[in-house]
């Protein structure tokens, strides 16, 4: 019986990742707002109904990656040895994360790309943003005189960033990772 769960959430797994690949495919090539669900549907040879099971909006394709990414940043913060505060779990993580990134420069600065032009994406990545702030703040018992969300504001930025550091990076991003680097620094 369990072998019969693995193998059913194996394939769901299947499911969700093809529906990803169609979309992000799809986005790369024509950007977000220029793509319908239906669209991603017929490519990932699935109804509109199943991409909506997996995804309940249309950014959530876009953003599938990110939950994986908020998961083990928030293990970070909730792992992080005795007396480190949460910046420095929080700066650890993305920088260690952020090898290779140069590799995938020209696939980030699309993403941005795409994120900037899609004022749905922009106001989705807000939304998101505030949301792990809350939960870093859980994660790491952040008293609630401290401004939590500040850091995983900029941390958007930081991770959009990083990139720049290996020389793609657009006067905007700059700019971005400058605030974050202020921002960070009077973080306990």
């Amino acid at each position: 019986m369990s072998s019969e769960q693995g193998l059913r959430e194996r394939k769901k797994e299947h499911t969700r990742q093809t529906i990803a690949q169609a979309a992000q495919a799809l986005f790369l090539e024509r950007g977000f707002d220029d793509v319908t669900v239906a669209e991603v549907a017929r490519a990932a040879e699935v109804s509109e109904g199943t991409v909506f099971n997996y995804f309940p909006a249309k950014e959530d394709l876009f953003y599938s990656q990110m939950e994986s990414f908020e998961a083990a940043l928030l293990d970070a913060v909730r792992e992080r040895r005795a007396g480190e505060s949460v910046l420095v779990a929080y700066r650890r993580f993305v920088l260690d994360r952020s090898s290779g990134l140069a590799d995938r420069a020209d696939i980030i600065v699309t993403a941005a790309r795409i994120i900037d032009a899609s004022p749905a994406l922009r106001s989705r990545e807000r939304e998101i943003v505030e949301d792990s702030a809350h939960r870093a703040a859980r994660a790491g018992r952040v008293c609630s005189g401290e401004r939590p969300g500040r850091v995983a504001r900029s941390g958007a930025g930081r991770q959009r960033t990083l990139p720049g550091q290996a020389g793609v990076c657009t006067t905007r991003a700059r700019s971005r990772r400058l605030r974050c680097q202020e921002t960070l620094t009077g973080y306990p």
